[in-house]
């Protein structure tokens, strides 16, 4: 099975933070910003957004000053996918439009609503089952 690089898995922030979870990971020690992104090849300003929120979750520790950078604060094998999705989702381009489209119109926002929210607990619950370490796995770090 070939890998389509345009399909995009999840929101374009979990990408990104799975990718930058793993660099940190394989370095064992502290990355800047700019070497992660030079890694995960991202914007720099678009990486630090994505990192604030895994800082913000606890996943990630940010170390400030000439020597700082940014670091895991768990071992790979205890953050789960779901740890990096649900640190990320809340930023994931969502916005609220609240568009007047009538009585039918509103429910057919609140069955989408619901629809959406099986869609994220069942999400949730799979990656639930994978860690960083997972991933890893299969991974050569050496090219």
């Amino acid at each position: 099975m070939s890998l389509n690089r345009s399909i995009q898995i999840g929101p374009a922030k979990f990408g990104i933070a799975v990718h930058a979870l793993i660099w940190l990971a394989q370095s064992g020690g502290t990355l800047s910003s700019a070497a992660i992104a030079s890694q995960v090849n991202s914007h720099a300003t678009f990486l630090r957004r994505v990192l604030a929120l895994l800082v913000h979750s606890g996943i990630v520790e940010a170390k400030e000053g000439r020597d700082g950078g940014y670091f895991l604060k768990r071992c790979p094998n205890q953050i789960s996918l779901a740890d990096v999705f649900m640190a990320v989702k809340s930023e994931c381009g969502e916005q609220d439009m609240h568009i007047d489209c009538g009585t039918a119109g509103k429910q057919i926002d609140a069955r989408l609503e619901a629809i959406m929210e099986e869609v994220q607990w069942k999400t949730v619950t799979l990656l639930k089952q994978y860690t960083l370490d997972d991933v890893m796995k299969d991974i050569d770090f050496t090219n």
